[in-house]
């Protein structure tokens, strides 16, 4: 089964820890101090809904870990107009599947993404969504062997069963689970994550650094 038309309703997601310093970018808290990740981490969220939002092409819902309590979180809210959930499940994949449960239930599709991509622009969301038009699901491939971008128009459990989250195999597994289901799916171009120092040094270099924390 492919997708031959877009669901009736498409939605965004953005997956994110609340900015607890130690608790995120502990690799580059080592090299900046745990206050100054923390900082990083909650400007990239901001960005990302800011990118989210902008895009003004799907109603945007900020999925939150470990709960919604956090007041970052309320700030987002009340700032950008999204919508607040919390993320639920042992590992990265349950806790994707389990926000996709709703809209495969609903019959429609949705796009997720992190926090962790600076370089993912409106346009990349805008053809996402053409791209569940003709396919299964799309995705932004990440650098390091993961993605920054995952949409689903139909129920593909699959995608998230058996992957070895946080190496660098994920995108890989992901397509031969996809593969398996004889899934269609589209891959934009492949970008980049902010996780290590050089990430960090990347992100100065190519002017974002002064965007992320405005």
């Amino acid at each position: 089964m492919t997708s031959s038309a877009l669901p009736p309703e498409t939605a965004i997601g953005v997956f994110a820890k609340a900015p607890v310093p130690g608790a995120v970018k502990t690799r580059l808290a080592a090299v900046m101090g745990a206050d100054a990740a923390a900082s990083l981490h909650a400007g990239l969220v901001r960005h990302a809904l800011s990118t989210a939002v902008g895009a003004a092409i799907a109603p945007v819902t900020l999925w939150c870990l470990p709960d919604a309590e956090h007041s970052f979180f309320a700030r987002c809210r009340e700032e950008f107009g999204v919508r607040l959930d919390v993320q639920r499940g042992a590992d990265l994949g349950e806790r994707m599947r389990n926000a996709f449960a709703p809209a495969w239930a609903a019959g429609s599709a949705l796009i997720l993404i992190g926090a962790d991509c600076p370089a993912l622009t409106s346009r990349h969301l805008r053809d996402a969504i053409a791209s569940l038009r003709a396919k299964d699901a799309v995705f932004v491939p990440a650098e390091d062997g993961g993605y920054a971008l995952i949409g689903l128009a139909r129920a593909l459990p699959v995608a998230f069963e058996g992957i070895a989250w946080g190496t660098g195999g994920v995108m890989a597994q992901t397509r031969e689970r996809l593969t398996r289901a004889g899934a269609t799916w589209a891959e934009l171009e492949t970008l980049w994550d902010v996780d290590r120092p050089e990430d960090y040094a990347r992100l100065r270099r190519e002017g974002l650094l002064a965007e992320v924390l405005s």
